[in-house]
């Protein structure tokens, strides 16, 4: 019963020590995301990385290519000189790009 006891608590330490050191530690996709800004208007139709604005939910659900409250993230520096059919991408919500586009959300 001792041993049974032992290995529960030997178990339940490894995992609080791993815990603690996956909090502790940026991910590689944590640490890449530092060097990544939000790109407005590049993304084209169901391809935005995130929420797009009023009316939207998540990932995908831009309706036409290079929405003006849709997003997409890019390496930090590069957003404005990406350059889309419908004009350069913009570090902020565009209101009007072939549509309009409400940015009081995006």
């Amino acid at each position: 019963m001792e041993r049974k006891i032992k290995q529960a608590t030997t178990l339940a330490v490894a995992g609080a020590f791993t815990a603690a050191m996956a909090l502790a530690a940026p991910t590689g996709a944590q640490a890449g995301m530092k060097d990544m800004e939000k790109c407005y208007g590049v993304a084209l139709s169901g391809k935005n990385d995130c929420k797009a604005g009023k009316g939207t939910t998540c990932a995908g659900t831009s309706t036409v290519d290079y929405q003006g409250n849709a997003w997409s993230l890019v390496k930090k520096g590069t957003c404005e000189q990406v350059s889309t059919p419908a004009g350069n991408g913009s570090l902020s919500c565009i209101a009007d790009r072939g549509g309009k586009y409400d940015c009081s959300e995006a």
